[in-house]
């Protein structure tokens, strides 16, 4: 995998903007932007069409109840509380990209 890092969900917007991401490992608390607002954001269609559609995983250390539903209401596609074990990670990446479908 190639992997490219920000610091913030106006980050992540433009880099969606500048390149196709097969997924987007988002987290909940960051400066500026926010994951949520991000995802948000992206869902609309800020960072462009291609990206509107991406996989975004929640990646937090919030883990109150109801927190996974606000996430997932959100626009993102799962979630996991940290911290995790690397085989949820990928069972969690695998069932992501499993339900989505081939990206055309």
């Amino acid at each position: 995998a190639t992997v490219a890092s920000v610091a913030d969900g106006r980050q992540a917007i433009e880099a969606l903007r500048r390149s196709d991401v097969d997924l987007v490992l988002m987290d909940i608390q960051m400066p500026d932007m926010d994951g949520i607002e991000a995802t948000r954001a992206i869902r609309q269609g800020l960072a462009g069409d291609r990206a509107r559609d991406v996989p975004i995983l929640a990646m937090t250390a919030y883990a109150m109840v109801g927190d996974k539903d606000r996430f997932l209401e959100a626009g993102m596609d799962g979630y996991l509380s940290k911290p995790f074990e690397i085989g949820e990670l990928l069972g969690t990446i695998a069932a992501i990209m499993q339900r989505r479908g081939p990206r055309l």
